[in-house]
């Protein structure tokens, strides 16, 4: 009840009367008094005034529980909830929980990591009270190849909340970096496990960085904040609503087409690699060329010198900038 509280306070901006909160929620006065006082011990500003009821009043960032569950407006994408102060890594509690049968739409929040990772291994800066750390479980019933393709779905919902929430321009570093000036201030790490073609579980996380931070030595040239690009303080709990509502969306259009071509448009007109000339580091071959947006299964199409269009897939290759990051 308390989210729900929340939820109507925020969304009304004015006064509401305890009457109208007991009939909302068929509870008593005294529950409802109760589930305030508890709220205003987790540091919301909860005024009371007699005849008038209860008002919200905004403040600073608050992180947790239930200000996610207040601001979710999804119908299964970050639901439930299951937030934590400290987690080694949000992916690995999320295949814990995936494991033990959580449903689809588990959202696994965490304000600090201690062991916090990226891909091909690499660790990832996770400190409190700054960076957005989540992990989504879904279940999906596609292929294995179309199921590298939900990491695609989170950058664009990443990218286009990022844009609505605080107006930084963010875009997409196929295939799982989201940037803005040049800098990364999102990466993504999709997981999952599967028996015989057989999908048990997708586990798709996400770091933003948030909050003003001093980085890392070996990263700081390439790394931003928001709070860096936008000079002001983003809510964390609002970011990944946004993030959720959009993936929401984007992930029907995927399953419903069954491959990325619903969302091409939408997904090139933000990808910061189009046109650049770029390096793929494979195993086999390196080369350079110009890339060209990513086709329908989500591979990005590399343009080399003599003409001819390369396929390169995501989970085999990586891809830089010639001339740096981007």
């Amino acid at each position: 009840m308390k989210s729900e509280i929340l939820s109507l306070l925020r969304e009304r901006g004015n006064y509401v009367s305890g009457q109208e909160l007991c009939q909302r929620f068929n509870v008593s006065r005294t529950a409802v008094w109760k589930a305030v006082g508890q709220l205003k011990k987790e540091g919301y500003r909860i005024e009371a005034v007699q005849n008038r009821g209860y008002i919200l009043i905004p403040e600073r960032e608050l992180f947790g529980q239930h200000e996610l569950e207040s601001r979710m407006n999804t119908e299964w994408a970050g639901h439930p909830v299951r937030f934590y102060d400290t987690l080694p890594s949000t992916n690995l509690q999320a295949k814990l929980d995936a494991e033990n049968g959580a449903e689809e739409g588990t959202l696994i929040v965490a304000d600090m990591q201690t062991a916090g990772r990226g891909r091909r291994g690499r660790s990832w800066n996770s400190p409190a009270g700054t960076n957005a750390y989540f992990t989504l479980i879904l279940r999906p019933r596609f292929s294995v190849e179309t199921a590298s393709m939900v990491t695609l779905v989170m950058g664009l919902a990443v990218a286009e909340a990022i844009r609505e929430t605080c107006g930084v321009e963010a875009g997409i570093k196929w295939p799982n970096d989201i940037v803005a000036g040049g800098k990364k201030i999102c990466g993504m790490l999709a997981e999952m496990s599967v028996e015989r073609e057989y999908i048990h579980y997708v586990v798709m996380g996400a770091g933003i960085n948030v909050g003003k931070q001093t980085f890392p030595e070996e990263i700081a040239a390439t790394a931003a904040s928001l709070w860096e690009l936008c000079g002001e303080t983003v809510s964390r709990a609002g970011l990944i609503c946004a993030v959720m509502g959009n993936f929401e969306t984007h992930y029907a259009s995927l399953l419903q087409a069954g491959d990325f071509s619903g969302l091409l448009d939408r997904y090139n007109s933000l990808l910061v690699n189009r046109d650049r000339e770029v390096r793929v580091l494979d195993p086999r071959e390196e080369f350079c060329g110009r890339a060209r947006g990513i086709n329908p299964r989500g591979e990005l199409l590399v343009e080399k010198a003599d003409g001819t269009v390369v396929p390169v897939c995501a989970g085999e290759v990586s891809v830089r900038g010639v001339y740096g990051y981007v």
